[in-house]
């Protein structure tokens, strides 16, 4: 059996994973920030992990698994400056902070439970945990790490010489450049803060006393405090967006390695990558985000994004465009209906007949999570001659633990009919020359729109036509 290889961010090559504690697997996903819905490219950092973590479970591994919700700390920009995103909202629509975090930490749990995302052992926000937060900055303070600024403490970068390494970035360039913005007083353009001050004459929602005065917390000091907390320093692995690579995470990892001198704190550091929409950025910020309700109001069934996730690797940037979409809604519904068919397949599997193709689904997953290889494995056994239809059934429904595609249970759902007036135009004349018996045209019709990728079904109802 081939080692789990994983492309570790931290070292920039594949390695074998071998867990710190044998038999278990520790693991951190950064969640959402809970002042607005997620995008489906925020979607992609949960999907990757849940399949990372089935893959896991079926590899015989316990799994604990932990994300954040962060509900304060998280400014407008990366630079230390700007408003509190959850204060923001609250300003703009006139809400309680809290009540907006609830609303969208919500609608996040309640797509990932669409798109089949296995619940975390802990969800954990980051308003919940101020003490654990302010013992972090105190420790960092004690060592020597941080200084005050008139808006906040920060923490000096300088006094970590691996800082740059995660992320492999070019800090003399930011200083030239200026790539991250300086607040007044930094001695250097990539310190952070890890405690703001309330602004003076302002009353925000959410600030807390602290051994500094009040204030709240900043970003990075969550994560770090939180992952440390339920999963213990060192722990297996952190996962995201690769956006979050550059600042927040090379912040966590000073954090923690600065504050409980342990290296490496995290032994696997995994990233995906963007969802790409044409070259367009998707933020909430911009107000131009993609939901996963949206897609079910275009007709899209959950599941079908998920099966498009499937089909790229999560190191590779993926190109989405709503006809992409509905080819992965059309595989869906194919692989689902070949499940359905061998669901009440009777008799026994034969295991050796079975073992290759099984050895191939998970040699796939063992090469750093190549889904798009092990999801043409289960396409393979569903078409197969070669194996029963038991061979079939316990194959493709063993696979779905996995996958993840709720091949077991889930029901087909209508075929959304398409619609072109040329095409429609032309099934009408079909259907008219059949009544007439007119065949030839019949035939002629039904000949030119193969010839374009359209098929033609005919049914009790009349024709219908999708495309290939």
């Amino acid at each position: 059996m081939k080692p789990i290889q994983l492309y570790n961010t931290r070292t920039r090559k594949e390695e074998t994973f071998v867990p710190l504690e044998e038999g278990v697997v520790r693991m951190y996903t950064c969640g959402p920030t809970v002042y607005g819905p997620q995008h489906i490219g925020n979607l992609r950092s949960q999907l990757f992990p849940d399949l990372l973590k089935r893959f896991f479970l079926s590899e015989g591994f316990e799994v604990r698994h932990v994300v954040n919700v962060t509900d304060v700390g998280h400014l407008e920009d990366d630079s230390d400056r700007g408003e509190d995103k959850m204060e923001a909202a609250a300003r703009e629509s006139g809400e309680r902070a809290e009540v907006i975090a609830a609303r969208w930490t919500e609608h996040w749990r309640a797509n990932r439970e669409a798109v089949n995302c296995l619940p975390p052992d802990v969800v954990c926000k980051a308003s919940e945990h101020i003490p654990q937060q302010i013992e972090l900055a105190l420790e960092l303070e004690r060592k020597g790490h941080t200084y005050r600024l008139p808006d906040g403490i920060y923490f000096d970068i300088s006094t970590f010489p691996a800082y740059a390494d995660l992320a492999q970035l070019d800090l003399a360039g930011q200083v030239d450049g200026r790539r991250i913005e300086e607040v007044e007083g930094k001695r250097n353009p990539a310190d952070f803060a890890i405690w703001k001050f309330a602004p003076a004459g302002v009353r925000r929602q959410q600030e807390w006393d602290s051994p500094w005065g009040r204030g709240f917390p900043g970003w990075h000091l969550e994560c770090t405090a939180m992952s440390s907390l339920y999963l213990g320093a060192p722990f297996d692995i952190h996962t995201a967006g690769i956006d979050l690579a550059t600042v927040h995470h090379s912040n966590e990892l000073a954090q923690a390695e600065c504050a409980w001198d342990v290296h490496p704190w995290v032994n696997f550091w995994m990233h995906n990558e963007f969802l790409d929409f044409g070259g367009a950025k998707m933020s909430k910020s911009l107000r131009n985000v993609l939901t996963l309700n949206d897609l079910a109001d275009s007709g899209f069934e959950p599941l079908a994004f998920r099966y498009f996730f499937l089909n790229a690797h999560y190191r590779q940037q993926q190109t989405f465009t709503e006809e992409a979409l509905a080819g992965a809604a059309r595989g869906y519904r194919r692989l689902l209906a070949a499940a359905v068919e061998l669901r009440e397949a009777p008799g026994e599997s034969d295991p050796e007949r079975a073992a290759p193709y099984r050895s191939r689904f998970r040699d796939a997953l063992a090469e750093d999570l190549n889904a798009p290889r092990a999801l043409a494995v289960a396409w393979e056994v569903a078409r197969s001659e070669a194996l029963s239809p038991a061979d079939r059934r316990d194959l493709l429904l063993g696979f779905d633990g996995v996958l993840g595609l709720s091949l077991d249970t889930a029901v087909p759902a209508p075929v959304p009919r398409e619609s072109d007036p040329r095409i429609d135009a032309l099934v009408a004349e079909r259907e008219a020359a059949r009544r007439s018996k007119d065949w030839a045209t019949a035939d002629r019709i039904r000949d030119e729109l193969t010839a374009e990728g359209i098929v033609i079904e005919d049914t009790t109802d009349g024709a219908r036509w999708r495309r290939e």
